[in-house]
């Protein structure tokens, strides 16, 4: 089941739910919300990019565990060591 985004339509002043914008989790079969369930404003369903991935910090993590060396650019051909 995917979950969808929802933004109040232009010139819907909306509640602070859908003003900030909410996701519903939905059946694909289902018909896209017109209304917002708390306030009853008109809404409209918004294309999101996907959350994959991990964060990088876990990743810097992981690379010094297995001893790996980070470098950091200074300039020109020069690299400083980070880890």
């Amino acid at each position: 089941m995917p979950i969808y985004c929802y933004e109040p339509r232009e010139g819907e002043a909306g509640c602070a739910h859908c003003r900030a914008g909410f996701e519903v989790l939905q059946d694909l079969d289902e018909p896209a919300l017109a209304r917002c369930p708390q306030c009853g404003a008109a809404v409209g369903r918004v294309i999101a990019p996907p959350r994959i991935g991990r964060s990088l910090s876990s990743l810097d993590d992981r690379a010094k565990e297995a001893g790996f060396s980070k470098l950091q650019r200074l300039g020109k051909g020069e690299y400083e060591k980070v880890y």
